[in-house]
């Protein structure tokens, strides 16, 4: 097999490929830049196509245009537009059914000629669905046929061919990204929202994972008597392997919390662990946190506090579960 490049060409020098790079880059963010003058009506009107749609946003586009097409729905479909792809050549063959009366349709073509697209043209007007187009040339049958016309005409691509779709692409994408967040602040989208979306995600365990989620209860809570002796709380910290251990009154409200440091402070003191009890040493009116409260929460509170572990607490400041950094690290809210 021949390589694609004559074995005659010259290396590139470090310099002829920085500036190759350069020039691509600035032919992208001019062609970006252009897309701001031409934002008006149309794009408004487009917006409210979406935010009024009661099915889902239908995104189609062949070949760059569908790898485009394909983010721009991820994008919609993630911050709270249901939205799919749909390749233009399978919808004539049977996939046309997944679009329906309540749906919107957004076609993405850089000629506004695309054969596969202008082919569904009859079908869409049949079904009567708004059909927003993002194409280079508001002139063309697509354009021509939309509800609404977006223009993401750019003057060259950076391909030095001016062959290879980059510079459109580019436009294309930062335009779709444009009517996804213009839509989504419309909504009055938040964190919250987009986390229901991205359960698997870092944000998503940030706002979704709960402090019972993850605390320890049970058997498994460290707890001891204000008058037990310290020597006690320490075997009782030891097995539960917390690094602290609640102390209680009989019925299970929090007076104080005996932990590592307040261990090396007592043994600082020379405190005899045989007769010293537990209110003497522990900390009393420690930071606790409420089930309900989210694990990220918990994590900001002994960031703050400089502390490795929280007992949890009932409304009546009973204690019903615990938790440390470790187990934080290993819910991944850390």
């Amino acid at each position: 097999m021949q390589s694609p490049v004559s074995l005659s060409t010259p290396p590139a020098t470090d310099a002829q490929l920085l500036a190759s790079a350069r020039r691509a880059l600035a032919i992208e963010a001019q062609a970006v830049t252009a897309l701001a003058p031409r934002l008006g009506p149309s794009f408004a009107g487009a917006c409210r196509i979406c935010l009024a749609c009661e099915g889902r946003v239908v995104v189609a586009g062949m070949g760059k245009s569908g790898h485009i097409a394909r983010k721009i729905a991820a994008t919609l479909a993630s911050t709270g537009t249901p939205a799919f792809f749909l390749h233009p050549a399978e919808a004539g063959h049977g996939d046309l059914g997944m679009i329906t009366r309540s749906d919107v349709v957004v076609a993405i073509s850089n000629s506004g000629e695309t054969p596969e697209l202008v082919l569904l043209l009859p079908h869409l007007k049949r079904l009567a669905v708004p059909l927003i187009v993002l194409v280079g040339k508001l002139d063309s049958t697509l354009g021509r046929a939309s509800t609404v016309a977006l223009d993401i005409s750019v003057p060259e691509e950076a391909c030095p061919l001016n062959l290879a779709p980059t510079a459109s692409t580019t436009a294309t994408l930062a335009m779709g990204d444009a009517l996804a967040v213009s839509v989504l602040e419309a909504r009055g989208f938040t964190k919250q929202d987009f986390a229901l979306s991205h359960p698997g995600g870092s944000l998503g365990r940030q706002l979704l994972l709960r402090v019972e989620d993850v605390m320890r209860t049970g058997s498994a809570l460290p707890r001891i008597s204000p008058d037990d002796l310290l020597g006690a709380g320490l075997i009782e910290m030891s097995r539960k392997g917390l690094g602290m251990t609640a102390v209680v009154d009989p019925d299970d409200r929090i007076l104080g919390i005996f932990t590592d440091g307040d261990l090396r402070r007592a043994f600082d003191k020379q405190i005899d662990v045989h007769s010293t009890p537990m209110r003497a040493v522990m900390t009393a009116n420690c930071k606790t946190i409420g089930p309900r409260a989210l694990a990220a929460e918990a994590v900001h509170l002994m960031e703050v506090h400089r502390i490795t572990a929280l007992p949890v607490t009932d409304s009546n400041g009973r204690l019903i579960g615990a938790l440390n950094v470790h187990d934080l690290f290993r819910a991944g809210v850390v």
